[in-house]
């Protein structure tokens, strides 16, 4: 049973049945007879589909966020901020796609080129955090690439998986080229392996990335990971403070700080550290901790009573190891999963504020003598999903750059993903791309194709 629970209320809205295994098997054959055909449509038709995917989202912007807040907890205007997102991520496909799979000729091997094929159906594990924006972030390059979709959204967010799934369906897609699964995680398992499933891709935390790729790479299937994130927010000594500070605020408490690339360690030159920390936590305190469906909250409840105890433990344990609470550090009143924006200082490796992934809305600030060290600190970490660097010197800020380990580094801008570029991590935050080319050649088969003559 998958259950919709109010994350702002702790009550129960509406339950709903599994898929047992006949209606998996019958999705499946649905999703394969229908990506057969799909796979030799030519852009123009997925280009179409796409466009009135952009437009289905569009129209349903507010019912979809809805849905959102209820379901997960987000407040209403970073909802419906999510569902433009999709529309434009669709928009982008639709208009970029077939330029970036065209055949390419290879440079100096006459008469050959790599001609770019879908691989089939690929299964999409997808997390309640961004419930509109991580299916459609994988489902819009798939269908740009000529491949199908089965998702097995998670559990707390039912609703907005049905919505989806309905959405496609009006825009016109094929009977079955997608669907959504509710099952248990046994059920996933055996998609993994089944030999209609082409390829996997997953949005989740480490330890469940670990368990998908053995699984995958028992079947020899293709994975995209996307995973846990403790991502650094680097501050040196000439940046400008207040905006740097500012920026800070929406980098750690957007979605109640329920994402992997949110920033979580604030790695600060010691010379500015009193000044960005005075300057956060008098920022960080005109947040409004509230009712999600009110268009005045900034900052909702966490999704889950879970996540609400993990992130009280975490900066409980960093506070007993030495780390100051400036402000925060407390549940919220009422009814609800809330928990009220906090600010660590004088973190260090060793404490749970720097050494876990911190999901939910504290944030860690870390004392660096130098940028020598701030650069080391931000390595300190088993994670590698993106970074920022704030500084006035520009090239400074490129040059160090490339010295942190992570699949994106910003300079003077809070990390976010953007269809045009790739985005995905290294080390413990996953493998693999998603968005941009390389996230569209990825559920594709680089076919080598030479001609003699």
């Amino acid at each position: 049973m998958n259950a919709t629970i109010n994350p702002a209320t702790g009550a129960t809205i509406a339950e709903f049945e599994l898929h047992d295994d006949n209606a998996v098997d019958a999705a499946l054959d649905r999703a394969v007879a229908a990506q057969r055909a799909w796979r030799w449509t030519a852009h123009d038709e997925r280009r179409a589909l796409l466009k009135r995917l952009a437009e289905g989202f569009r129209r349903e912007r507010d019912t979809l966020a809805a849905l959102v807040t209820e379901e997960m907890g987000k407040p209403i205007g970073e909802a419906r901020a999510e569902v433009e997102k999709c529309a434009l991520n669709c928009d982008f496909y639709a208009d970029a796609a077939a330029g970036m799979l065209a055949d390419a000729p290879v440079a100096g091997a006459p008469g050959a080129f790599v001609a770019y094929e879908p691989l089939g159906i690929v299964l999409a594990i997808m997390p309640w955090n961004y419930p509109i924006w991580q299916v459609v972030r994988f489902l819009a390059p798939a269908f740009a690439a000529g491949n199908g979709a089965i998702l097995k959204h998670a559990a707390n967010v039912p609703q907005c998986a049905m919505a989806i799934e309905r959405i496609v369906k009006e825009a016109g897609a094929p009977a079955g080229l997608f669907a959504s699964l509710r099952v248990e995680p046994t059920t996933v398992a055996r998609l993994i392996a089944d030999p209609r499933i082409a390829a996997v891709t997953l949005t989740g935390s480490t330890q469940v990335g670990m368990i998908v790729a053995g699984q995958a790479g028992n079947a020899l299937k293709k994975q995209v990971l996307e995973l846990g994130g403790s991502d650094p927010f680097v501050v040196l000594a000439d940046a400008d403070i207040d905006r740097a500070a500012a920026m800070a605020v929406t980098a750690r408490f957007t979605n109640a700080g329920q994402s992997c690339v949110n920033a979580k360690r604030f790695i600060v030159e010691a010379a500015v550290a009193d000044q960005f920390v005075e300057a956060f936590a008098a920022k960080t305190s005109a947040l409004v901790l509230g009712d999600p469906t009110a268009d005045g909250t900034t900052l909702g409840p966490l999704a889950r009573a879970n996540l609400r105890a993990a992130i009280a433990d975490q900066v409980e344990r960093s506070v007993a190891a030495g780390a100051r609470a400036v402000i925060g550090g407390a549940a919220g009143e009422g009814p609800g999963y809330f928990y009220r924006p906090t600010i660590l200082d004088r973190v260090i490796p060793g404490m749970a504020a720097f050494d876990e992934e911190t999901f939910g809305p504290a944030a860690a600030i870390v004392r660096a003598r130098d940028s020598e060290e701030a650069v080391a600190l931000a390595n300190r970490t088993a994670f590698g999903l993106g970074a920022s660097i704030w500084t006035r010197d520009t090239q400074r800020g490129l040059d160090l750059a490339r010295r942190i380990d992570a699949g994106a580094v910003f300079v003077n801008a809070m990390v976010a993903s953007d269809p045009r570029v790739p985005f995905g991590g290294i080390k413990a935050s996953g493998y693999g791309r998603e968005l941009g080319d390389l996230g569209l050649r990825e559920f594709t088969n680089a076919k080598t194709i030479r001609s003699a003559a």
